[in-house]
């Protein structure tokens, strides 16, 4: 029986027995957690392999945001707090083999986590380039203001994530590092010239084009759409991100359910497939909204299903690393203590 596209999210720490049912029967092609999900290692690996069960296979996605700094839903006491995608920035513009090898060493780390829980993606590393003035909900979530930094460094969290096992997502496609408003909350307009974005947001998504896994940006780009956000744009989807920036591994949507889209759940995922988005992806937990998304989305096929295939292609057994080295590199580029992390603008209650 073949996956349907799109991913879904669950109500809270373990399936109940319609979440079992409905994924059993419709067969979600990955699962998303959020912290109302987490509560200690156990419990987490228990409900992965509660979904892995009910959808038949273990070749199927399993998701987190565990970026660093204010977005990761993994924190201490059973895991490790970690620092924001600006520390290696900042490192990098400095001394460029460290800013590298940190970030990496970071990576690696978060990876070695997520596989130990039979979590298969992160949906990292944020690629967008940053902005003066722009809202902060990209913020030091972005590795610089400089694009090309972003992408040495946006490679160097790829690689980390792949050499533990781990899918890397590169986002938020093509660029939210512009947005002057929360797209959690509202459409953001980024009304700036096709050379600009160009130039500068798109070179970090157009230099990790290889990536297997990547998600969208619900952003309105007048250069390029005047009505449709990014994730509901064929323009932008398909001549922009497929043909311009080149990618070609599978591209989830951000979450259907943030207030920058229009519609109901199901409308939305029958609207972004057509967009020519691969997967839909449904984050709320909320059972009436799983059901409706799972009677619109289609089979995953043709492309989609080569796309799917191929970024499983890209997993393999973690390699060996020193982990207590890795942890002193990380250390090196910032001192990190809880109290510094400020709230997650992205998190699912």
């Amino acid at each position: 029986m073949a996956f349907k596209a799109f991913i879904s999210g669950c109500a809270t720490t373990a399936l109940t027995t319609a979440e079992r049912d409905l994924f059993a029967a419709e067969r979600p092609c990955g699962l998303i957690l959020f912290r109302r999900n987490v509560e200690n290692p156990g419990q987490v690996q228990a409900l992965v392999s509660d979904f892995k069960q009910a959808v038949g296979t273990e070749d199927v996605l399993v998701l987190i945001d565990q970026e660093g700094g204010r977005v990761q839903r993994l924190r201490p006491p059973f895991w490790r707090e970690m620092p924001p995608a600006q520390v290696f920035g900042d490192l990098y513009a400095k001394d460029e083999f460290a800013g590298r090898r940190a970030a990496f060493a970071a990576a690696r780390l978060m990876a070695a986590e997520l596989h130990d829980l039979g979590i298969n993606v992160d949906c990292a590393p944020c690629i967008d380039v940053r902005h003066p003035g722009a809202h902060d909900i990209i913020g030091d979530r972005a590795f610089s203001t400089d694009p090309q930094t972003v992408a040495v460094l946006g490679r160097a969290v790829m690689n980390g994530m792949l050499a533990g096992g781990v899918l890397p997502v590169i986002k938020h496609v093509p660029g939210h590092g512009r947005a002057l408003a929360d797209s959690h909350k509202s459409l953001p307009h980024i009304d700036v010239s096709r050379d600009a974005l160009e130039a500068v947001d798109f070179l970090p998504f157009r230099e990790l084009q290889d990536a297997p896994l990547a998600m969208t940006a619900h952003v309105l780009l007048p250069a390029y759409d005047e009505r449709n956000p990014a994730t509901l744009s064929p323009a932008i989807m398909k001549e922009v991100i497929r043909d311009q920036l080149g990618l070609t591994g599978l591209i989830m949507t951000d979450d259907i359910c943030m207030k920058a889209l229009s519609g109901t759940p199901g409308e939305l995922t029958h609207a972004v497939i057509e967009a020519g988005c691969d997967v839909a992806l449904h984050c709320s937990g909320k059972f009436d909204e799983m059901v409706d998304v799972a009677g619109a989305a289609p089979e995953l096929a043709g492309e989609s299903l080569d796309r799917f295939e191929n970024a499983f292609a890209c997993l393999y057994d973690p390699e060996p690393f020193d982990e207590a080295e890795a942890m002193a590199l990380v250390n090196e580029a910032a001192a990190i203590r809880v109290a510094e992390v400020g709230a997650d603008p992205t998190e699912q209650v």
